[in-house]
């Protein structure tokens, strides 16, 4: 029988990490290794540039500022490759059943508390409706058609201000037509909200919430995304 190991699980190391993060961006952007060889050569021509310009004139200057401006390209291609992985990552969300729950869950930091659980769901049509609570009151946030999201949204929003009277109660719908909000837009719209109560405000209203809540725990993620599938992979 074999002996069972108590080993932490190994992380995949440094490189790899930005070689996954490389590979998942530029299946979206197949011009990415062209922009990141710019970028990088830009930095040398910068660096050799300023090692020309500033005295005194000498080899090992310029060799020295041109490896400078070669780091400061590095920085620039992995700020400029984190950024397109994430607007990667929000394309392949975007209209997938889910994708708000995911967004809610991983990107509004420790101001708000949220879950990939909706709070509501039409099991037939996978219409969901999602909620967040955090500084600036509750949000409500409604994931399919918005015609049949109505009655959804509506149940939410009287639950929520039967327990939580004088909090802000915040509505937004995922799409694309008019008064809707993109999914790459929507943790940011968030996030600009307002702060309208305090810490302990937060946490009392968290926790009647939670607990007139308790039966829809059960409620199942729409099927259609696998989170861990279009996570764009981060170096740490």
């Amino acid at each position: 029988m074999a002996a069972r190991t108590t080993a932490p699980e190994k992380r995949p190391g440094f490189f790899r990490q930005i070689g996954t993060l490389y590979s998942f961006t530029q299946k979206e952007y197949t011009w990415l290794p062209f922009l990141l060889a710019g970028i990088l050569a830009l930095g040398v021509v910068i660096g050799i540039g300023i090692g020309f310009l500033i005295p005194p004139f000498a080899i090992w200057s310029i060799i020295l500022w041109a490896v400078t401006g070669l780091m400061l390209g590095v920085l620039g291609s992995m700020m400029t490759m984190t950024r397109l992985s994430t607007s990667a990552m929000y394309k392949k969300l975007d209209g997938m059943p889910g994708a708000a729950g995911h967004v809610l869950s991983t990107s509004l930091g420790r101001k708000w508390q949220s879950s990939e659980m909706p709070v509501g769901v039409n099991p037939k049509t996978q219409e969901a409706v999602y909620r967040a609570v955090g500084r600036g009151g509750v949000v409500i946030v409604g994931e399919g058609a918005r015609g049949r999201l109505t009655r959804l949204v509506n149940e939410e929003r009287s639950r929520v201000q039967r327990v939580a009277t004088g909090v802000p109660v915040h509505v937004f719908y995922v799409g694309h037509g008019d008064d809707e909000v993109t999914i790459a837009k929507l943790s940011s719209t968030i996030k600009s909200l307002p702060k309208k109560i305090d810490r302990s405000t937060m946490a009392a209203v968290i926790k009647r919430i939670d607990s007139v809540s308790q039966g829809l725990s059960s409620l199942p993620i729409p099927k259609g995304i696998d989170p861990t599938k279009v996570r764009a992979p981060r170096p740490r």
